[in-house]
C-alpha cells in the first residue's frame, strides 16, 4: 500500500510574505502548487473552464489571441458579488481537480504544499491535513504590494482586496502553524521548526 502523502496548505494575506515562505519549503525539496497561478493558466488552457467563463461573461471574455480578458472579468466580477461567486463556483472545483492530480504524482515528498491566498474562503482548507498560515501587521503588507507592484496597484485597491481576505486573527484560529513575517524573527528557522514537525508526523 502507497505511504499517504500529507497535504499541507499554505495561506496568509496578501503581502504576507507567503510566497517567499513557499520558496523556502522548495529549497528544503517540498513541492508547492501554486493555487492562483494555475488558475490563471486553466483558465486559458481547461476548455471546459473557458467554456464556463465564456457562459458567464460573454465572449469579450477573451481576446482575440485565446488570453484571458482580465480587466474586463475583474471590473465585471469585483462589482458583482453574485457574479463573483458564480466565477469561484467553476474555477475553483477546476483548481481542486488539478491540485489532486498534481498531489497524486508527487510520490516521493513526504509532504506537498498547497499555495493559495483564498484557502479558506474556498473552503480548500477542510481538504487538507494541516494548515500554515503566514502572517505580517497590515501596514506593512501594504506597503510590500504597493513597492512590488511599480504603481499598478493604489492603495485603495490593496486595502480593498485585504477587506475582501479573511483577517489574520481568523485564519491564525483556524490553523496549525503560524509564520511571523514582521521582520521580528527570521523565517527559515521558523520554516525549518514546521518542516521537522511535519516529517515527524510521518
Amino acid at each position: 500500500m502507497d505511504k499517504k502523502i500529507l497535504k499541507i496548505g499554505i495561506t496568509g494575506g496578501i503581502g504576507s510574505g507567503k510566497t517567499t515562505a513557499c520558496r523556502i519549503f522548495e529549497t528544503l525539496g517540498i513541492p508547492v502548487y501554486y493555487a492562483d497561478d494555475r488558475a490563471k493558466a486553466l483558465m486559458v488552457d481547461n476548455p471546459i473552464l473557458v467554456k464556463n467563463i465564456k457562459n458567464l461573461f460573454g465572449e469579450q471574455a477573451y481576446a482575440t489571441d485565446g488570453s484571458l480578458n482580465r480587466i474586463y472579468i475583474a471590473e465585471i466580477a469585483f462589482h458583482n458579488p453574485l457574479k463573483l461567486k458564480e466565477l469561484n463556483g467553476v474555477v475553483h472545483p477546476a483548481v481542486w481537480q488539478d491540485g489532486e492530480d498534481w498531489h497524486n504524482a508527487q510520490k516521493h515528498a513526504p509532504y506537498t504544499l498547497k499555495e493559495a491566498a483564498l484557502l479558506f474562503e474556498s473552503g480548500g482548507n477542510k481538504l487538507m491535513d494541516k494548515i500554515i498560515t503566514v502572517v505580517a501587521p497590515v501596514e506593512m503588507r501594504i506597503e510590500r504590494v504597493l513597492l512590488r507592484g511599480g504603481g499598478t496597484m493604489s492603495r485603495s485597491d490593496v486595502e480593498a482586496r485585504i477587506a475582501k481576505q479573511l483577517s489574520d486573527e481568523e485564519k491564525i484560529k483556524q490553523s496549525d502553524f503560524v509564520i511571523s513575517n514582521d521582520g521580528s524573527q527570521a523565517l527559515i528557522p521558523q520554516i525549518l521548526k514546521i518542516h521537522q514537525t511535519l516529517l515527524d508526523l510521518k
